[in-house]
């Protein structure tokens, strides 16, 4: 069969130590004047300060909005549309973690296109190029400095929602593990969980085949040879660091793999997309209030082992990635062993291991599972088909903390 591949990526990706320091030259590249968007704990730091003194030397004049909240409330970007209206800027920097970087990509959209945020909801609804947008994470998890997707929170809506376009893609993405040293351990293990969930998921997700009209009506297109390319250095890389980086912060190699490992993973599911693992959180963070990356994590481990059924080659795959034995055993053992070790790294980093423990009620699992399979762009990307009752079982099976029930 005739190989097929689609990625999106930014124009450009600089990943390293120190590359932060190249922000000054890239961004006067794309004009004077620009926008900065960060949270308050950044902004109050050595490395923001240096970051900003070194851009004012390259005589890029600044609007600073320093005030991105977790899961950008869609109000915000309203407000700092507001703050850098008349300033009038040529290009955008986001700075921080996911929610500072989708902030970006938010503000970029309204101040190049106008209108409202929920004008923009779902796919290829942007249109046309925006402002150019300069993507530096502080964390290593979320991927969006290589995404095509900003999720936010809409006051309106009880599950976050997304903008999915191409268009939403940074200029540029500076990756610096440096900026990632003064993160927790928890905020280490739970970005890291999410980055290694985004991998997983688009390694196994549906291998749709090569319609040249596929990418151009979808933004997530399943699994395809460069996703894959990408997907297995992902967990190779974290499966070998993440846990070392939770518990040596200053593991310079550590830090490393792992943001390395959450840049793989992006431009993995940028294109390839997630699956039921993430359909899920929706309305489970949704009732819980618990973090993106805690929430898809707690149930991978269970929509592996539903999947092996489906995805077992992919499964015994990722096993090698992880460095795990495979001689004298079958794609099945090896699927199996897959599925145990992410499980031991997750405990052992200390991912939430079941539904309940993760807050959600038992009440609520009907409604849950509900949302979850009404979620059709991540559903329809999960290897092994999701209707109403499998979902309800798999939700089960999550909550009781029986990994076994979940095959079924």
């Amino acid at each position: 069969m005739m190989q097929f591949a689609a990625i999106r990526l930014p124009r450009e990706i600089l990943f390293g130590r120190g590359q932060r320091h190249a922000l000054p030259v890239v961004a006067a590249r794309l004009g004077r004047r620009a926008l900065i968007c960060t949270d308050e704990r950044f902004a109050a730091t050595s490395l923001f300060a240096e970051i900003v003194a070194a851009l004012r030397t390259a005589s890029i004049d600044m609007v600073i909005h320093d005030r991105v909240l977790p899961d950008v409330p869609r109000e915000s970007v309203a407000a700092c549309v507001a703050q850098a209206g008349t300033f009038g800027p040529d290009f955008v920097i986001g700075i921080g973690g996911g929610s500072c970087l989708d902030m970006a990509k938010c503000a970029a959209l309204l101040l190049s296109h106008g209108g409202r945020l929920q004008d923009y909801y779902g796919e290829f609804k942007v249109p046309g190029p925006m402002l150019p947008l300069i993507a530096v994470p502080t964390t290593a998890g979320t991927g969006s400095e290589v995404t095509p997707v900003a999720v936010i929170s809409d006051p309106d809506r009880t599950l976050k929602v997304g903008i999915s376009s191409p268009y939403l893609i940074a200029t540029a993405a500076i990756c610096d593990p440096e900026l990632t040293m003064t993160c927790p351990p928890g905020l280490t293990a739970i970005a890291g969980a999410d980055a290694l969930t985004h991998a997983i998921e688009a390694f196994t997700a549906v291998k749709r085949g090569g319609n040249p009209d596929l990418p151009q009506q979808h933004v997530f297109i399943g699994k395809s040879a460069l996703t894959d390319h990408f997907a297995l250095l992902a967990i190779g890389l974290l499966g070998r660091s993440l846990e070392k980086a939770c518990f040596d912060g200053f593991n310079e190699d550590a830090r490393a793999d792992v943001m390395m490992g959450a840049l793989a993973a992006g431009c993995a599911f940028g294109t390839a997309g997630t699956a039921a693992a993430h359909a899920i959180q929706y309305p489970a963070g949704a009732l819980t209030h618990t973090a993106h990356g805690l929430g898809v994590a707690t149930m991978l481990p269970y929509v592996m082992s539903y999947n092996r059924s489906a995805a077992g080659c992919e499964m015994a795959e990722i096993g090698l990635a992880l460095g795990l034995p495979s001689a004298g055993l079958s794609i099945e053992q090896r699927a199996d062993a897959a599925i145990l070790e992410i499980r031991r790294l997750f405990a052992a980093i200390g991912i939430t291991p079941t539904l309940a423990a993760l807050g959600l009620a038992a009440d609520k699992l009907d409604w849950t599972a509900e949302q979850a399979v009404s979620i059709e762009r991540l559903i329809k990307n999960n290897p092994r088909p999701l209707d109403l009752a499998a979902m309800r079982r798999l939700l089960q099976a999550a909550y009781d903390g029986d990994l076994a029930a979940s095959a079924l």
